[in-house]
């Protein structure tokens, strides 16, 4: 068994390749091999936003706090609101993050493939999220 203690990882800024505005990544947790999950706890900042990208094994999202946006590219976006779970399967292309008003924060959980969760793709244009 290993027990992650809260706050016993230091809180980290999103990358600005991968993420638009403020965006804190709180304990992030990687399984050891054979097991393949890994996740975090994400806070997005009003009019903070992912970069399009997608997972090799899909995504599951746990809204845990406030109000936020989600599209997976070619639909509409969609809001999310805190208790909310949403599934994005695997190889979709797709965002997230807050509204332009609200912070939001999720539990962001995925499965590694090659050693990956994550394929990040171009930013999302303020034209785009502004739909």
């Amino acid at each position: 068994m290993k027990i992650i203690r809260n706050a016993s990882t230091p809180s980290v800024q999103g990358p600005e390749n991968c993420f638009t505005g403020r965006v804190r990544i709180d304990s992030p947790f990687q399984a050891t091999e054979p097991a393949k999950v890994g996740g975090a706890t994400v806070t997005f900042e009003p009019g903070a936003r992912t970069a399009w990208h997608t997972h090799p094994l899909g995504q599951t999202l746990i809204v845990t706090h406030g109000k936020g946006w989600i599209q997976c590219e070619g639909e509409a976006i969609e809001e999310m609101n805190q208790g909310d779970i949403v599934w994005i399967p695997e190889k979709v292309k797709h965002w997230h993050g807050a509204t332009p008003d609200n912070a939001m924060t999720h539990i962001a959980i995925a499965e590694s493939v090659d050693g990956s969760p994550v394929t990040w793709l171009e930013q999302v244009t303020d034209r785009q999220y502004q739909k």
